[in-house]
């Protein structure tokens, strides 16, 4: 079956204005082999974690997870080129491994599939341009003041764009 990711049920926080929230939340649903995994997400963060997975290793349960439950904050770095997204502990997480012209991904319980980075490739990308898409067909988002905020806001996109173009 190999691998596929997509979400749906777009949304942005219920608690704050559309133009000021930067994550895009939704709900993936994910194929791993003949594996289906489900939840609703941050889909900005596991966007940007699926273009980082194109080029680095994710070993699961060291990092972020890559279907994040929410994202409070981008650090960004002095560059403004990487961003680091901090959030909770909660979410679901399986690793990304290289070898060669081939990508391996394994989940918690053991279960392995290999893709070629090719086609693990172009479904990364179909799934970041749907959440770009989603980003600019609604209202521009307000720039926060906060230094660290905008800042990191502009490294996401930096790194976003970067990753998506190499």
């Amino acid at each position: 079956m190999g691998f596929s990711i997509n979400a749906t049920n777009f949304k942005w926080s219920d608690e704050i204005d559309e133009t000021e929230d930067l994550c895009l939340h939704g709900h993936a649903v994910v194929h791993i082999g003949e594996k289906k995994l489900e939840y609703d997400a941050t889909i900005s963060a596991t966007a940007l974690y699926l273009l980082k997975t194109l080029t680095e290793n994710h070993i699961i349960n060291t990092d972020n997870q890559l279907l994040p439950c929410c994202g409070f904050s981008m650090f960004p770095n002095d560059t403004l080129d990487n961003v680091v997204i901090a959030g909770c502990d909660n979410g679901i997480d399986w690793s990304v491994i290289h070898d060669g012209d081939t990508v391996i991904l394994e989940l918690e319980d053991g279960t392995r599939e290999n893709i070629s980075i090719n086609k693990y490739k172009q479904e990364v990308f179909k799934f970041a341009d749907k959440v770009e898409a989603f980003y600019k067909s609604c209202s521009p988002k307000k720039i926060p003041d906060d230094k660290i905020d905008r800042n990191g806001y502009i490294a996401f996109w930096n790194e976003w764009h970067r990753r998506r173009n190499q």
